[in-house]
Formats: structure tokens, C-alpha cells, sequence
């Protein structure tokens, strides 16, 4: 039963989403393509006749359009063979004379407008395409009243029964909201292998942002400044929360200090310090091109989400495949055993506290980008959702087990259940209870599995 207890929190985040998916099935519009393939299927089994494809000017409406349009075309109009037709057999390119055709129009905007198209045609008989949105219309109610003399059928697209949950702009949401959490959750996990805690990542947040976002500002030109200006603001922020990270290592490992205490004193230094660098103000002087990391998309996905898949891929190879990595879990194992193995005890901790800044530094970087601005109160209570996808993806607080793939894990299942009980409409405080109740039992479960190891 090993196996069990090593993927037991993919199998919760699997049953999560099949349960969100189950609450949230409802009666929804098919995506654009399938819609117009709806469409395009009622359309073959009708003779030739004018079509007017109505539809309001949302996003979703002219893709639904454009979706409509390339699939008519190639249905009306199919590539050529390479076969000539002979005498006995007409091209079905051309059609005869005497034979009808199909004929489109289309209208995008009110109700006003597509009944000003109907009116303007010079055709009694047709056929209406009614968008997703434009279904609601009153304008398509009593057409033979509206329009007398007028045979017009309506086809719209049918409704699918499909979760809300698992619509593939609502994954990309959950998987993009965790981002900031997720970035951070990887520091957090090198230093709690080793037996450790970080509790100055969320104040980091709000520093590295004040400091990049003023910067920018002060010395790279505000709203003006160019590339490779914002980069340069954006390494001397992250450069500032590694030096943070560096002295919470130095605390621990040469001052003695529990962990606990010396992150705890650097919370309060660095948020105190985001305040005074941007006086309790938000800092918004900051050019258009600077939310390309937090709000870009690359391939059709967030950058945000792209650079944080590489980031889990490389540092999972760091940790397995690596003199480093497997020094990090010895250390986590028995520090003292380590030290006699010849591993530098110290120095390795130090790391991951720095490194664990480094990556605060990072996420604060991708916030500041996501609202264009840097503020001190960005990150509040982060390091404690940080630590909790730490936990709930199975690395022990008692150091040398774990892994960051799991932590992943863990990160997803919190934005499972964010995402999941928002859409359900559970209240935000019952949301608090059950974050609460899902912390303890990976704790509990942590605990049971360590004690059978």
C-alpha cells in the first residue's frame, strides 16, 4: 500500500474535480466550432435558400461567426479535384442554371439591426442563424406577427448538458490563480525539507513589487521606461529579497535561531520597508509592456503558467537527479548523519533560504505585472497559503521527505477548492472552514505515513 500513501493527494485532487464537475453540471452553449457544426448539420438537411446569421458583437458571438463562416465556405465551396469533370458528369463546383444556391449575409450588434436586415431583404423566404447570445432576443418571438409575408425558421445552436467546472477557460483560471502561490511553494518546500520554515515570503511579495514598480518610476523613466530597464528594475528587486533570504539563512544556521523566530522578525522588516519605500501608496508609473509576465499569453496560454510549469520541471530534476538535491533530503533526514557524510550542513540550508527569497522575489515580480502597480499590502497571508500547499502535498514538517511535484499537487488542490466552491456559491466564510479542515487532515496524514516509515 505504498503506492496509496505516495499518490494519495492526486487521487484527492482527481475526486475533487469529478466532484466539482458533478455539482456544476448545467445546460451551456457548445464552443464556437461545435456550435457551428450544429449549424452546418441542420442547414444539409434543408433545400438552398438565403441565410441571414444574426448575432449580438460580444467575443464569443463573432468567434461563434467566424467559426460559422469557415466551415460554410468549405461546405459551399469545397477545394477543386485534381479530376476534371467529364461530359456525363457535371462539376459539383458549379451548380446548374436552374439549380438554387445558397446565399449568406451576415449582421452583428442590436436587435434594432438584424430586424433592419430582414426588412431590407429582398428574399420572403429564409433562414435565420441566431448566435449563442442573441437567442434571448424578443425579436425572434412571433416572427410571422413581426414580419408578415415573411417565411422565416430560425436555427440556433442546442444547448449541452457540461460542467462549468471543466470548461477549458475555467482550468486555465484555476491553474493561472495559483501561479504566485505555486512559485513560492517551490522555495517553501527546499526549506522545509530541511527541517526548516519561512514565514517572510509573503512580506517579500510586497517588497520586491514596491521596489521594482519604484524603480521603474524613480530611475527607469515610469510610464516610458523600455525592456531592458524593466528587467534591470525587476533583477534588483529580486536581488534584495535573495539578500533577505541569505540572512534568514546566516540567522539559522550560525545564529542558532529556530527558524521560526528569524522569518518571523524578517516578515516584519520587509513589510515595514515595503511601506516606507512606497509611503503607504500604490505605485501604478509603470509602462504597458510590464504586465507581459503576469498577464501575456504565449501559445494561447499565460506566460505566468508557462514559467511556472519550467520552473517545477527544473528544479524536480534538481532534487532527483542531483548532488544538491539529494543533500537537501539527507539533511532533512538527519542533519547530523549528513555532516559526517561530508555534506556542508550549513551552506546547504543557507541555499534554500535564499533561494526561497529569490523565487518570493519572483512571485511578487508576477503580481506587480498582473495589477500594474506595487503596493505593500500585496502578499498578506501568503506564507500561509504557501505552507499549506507545502503540506497538503505531502512534504512532512519534520524535513527529509517530500517533493515539489507534490507540492504542485497540493497548490492545485487548494485552487480546486477555491474555484470549485466559488462556482457553487459557497460563501467565503464557510470556504475559511473547510481550507482549515483540509490543512489538518494532510496533516494527520502526513503524521500516520511517517509514523509507518
Amino acid at each position: 500500500m505504498a503506492w496509496l500513501s505516495r499518490y494519495s493527494m492526486l487521487a484527492v485532487l482527481i475526486g475533487l474535480c469529478l466532484v466539482f464537475s458533478f455539482a456544476t453540471l448545467t445546460k451551456q452553449q457548445p464552443n464556437p466550432p461545435d456550435a457551428a457544426e450544429q449549424i452546418l448539420r441542420a442547414l444539409r438537411a434543408v433545400p438552398p435558400q438565403p441565410v441571414l446569421v444574426v448575432s449580438t458583437s460580444s467575443r464569443e458571438d463573432l468567434d461563434f461567426v467566424d467559426a460559422f463562416r469557415g466551415k460554410f465556405d468549405a461546405w459551399t465551396n469545397p477545394a477543386p479535384t485534381n479530376r476534371a469533370p467529364t461530359n456525363q458528369e457535371p462539376s459539383k463546383n458549379e451548380p446548374s442554371n436552374n439549380e438554387p444556391t445558397w446565399a449568406v449575409s451576415f449582421v452583428a450588434g442590436t436587435p434594432q439591426e438584424a430586424r433592419k436586415a430582414i426588412d431590407g431583404s429582398t428574399s420572403n423566404r429564409m433562414i435565420l442563424v441566431v448566435s449563442p447570445d442573441a437567442q434571448t432576443w424578443k425579436l425572434l418571438e412571433g416572427l410571422g406577427e413581426k414580419f408578415p409575408g415573411k417565411e422565416l425558421r430560425v436555427i440556433a445552436p442546442e444547448p449541452v448538458i457540461w460542467p462549468s467546472f471543466l470548461k477549458s477557460q475555467n482550468l486555465i483560471n484555476i491553474v493561472n490563480q495559483i501561479v504566485i502561490i505555486a512559485i513560492l511553494a517551490i522555495g517553501m518546500t527546499l526549506v522545509i525539507l530541511t527541517g526548516g520554515i519561512d514565514l517572510s515570503v509573503g512580506s517579500l511579495i510586497a517588497l520586491s513589487a514596491v521596489i521594482c514598480t519604484r524603480a521603474i518610476r524613480d530611475w527607469g523613466g515610469g510610464e516610458q521606461a523600455e525592456g531592458i530597464t524593466i528587467l534591470l528594475c525587476g533583477v534588483l528587486a529580486l536581488l534584495v529579497c535573495a539578500l533577505a533570504g541569505l540572512v534568514n539563512g546566516l540567522l539559522v544556521v550560525y545564529s542558532q535561531l529556530p527558524p521560526f523566530i528569524a522569518t518571523l522578525g524578517m516578515m516584519l522588516i520587509a513589510s515595514g520597508s515595503a511601506f516606507l519605500l512606497c509611503k503607504g501608496q500604490s505605485i501604478a508609473a509603470v509602462p504597458d509592456s510590464f504586465v507581459w509576465l503576469g498577464r501575456g499569453t504565449w501559445f494561447g496560454l499565460p506566460v505566468a503558467v508557462i514559467l511556472m510549469a519550467c520552473m517545477y520541471a527544473a528544479t524536480h530534476i534538481v532534487m532527483r537527479s542531483t548532488v544538491y538535491g539529494r543533500a537537501i533530503y539527507a539533511i532533512g533526514g538527519n542533519a547530523e548523519a549528513a555532516r559526517l557524510c561530508g555534506i556542508r550542513v550549513r551552506t546547504v540550508i543557507a541555499s534554500t533560504y535564499v533561494l526561497c527569497g529569490l523565487l518570493a522575489g519572483l512571485g511578487g515580480l508576477v503580481m506587480a505585472s498582473r495589477l500594474k502597480s506595487g503596493d505593500a499590502t500585496y502578499g498578506a497571508m501568503y506564507e500561509l497559503y504557501v505552507i499549506a500547499a507545502v503540506v497538503v502535498g505531502g512534504t512532512s514538517l519534520r524535513g527529509g521527505y517530500g517533493s515539489v511535484l507534490g507540492t504542485l499537487v497540493g497548490a492545485l488542490i487548494i485552487a480546486v477548492i477555491e474555484n470549485g466552491m466559488n462556482l457553487i456559491q459557497i460563501e467565503s466564510y464557510m470556504q475559511k472552514v473547510v481550507f482549515g479542515l483540509v490543512i489538518l487532515g494532510a496533516v494527520l496524514l502526513d503524521r500516520n505515513a511517517r509514523d509507518r516509515r
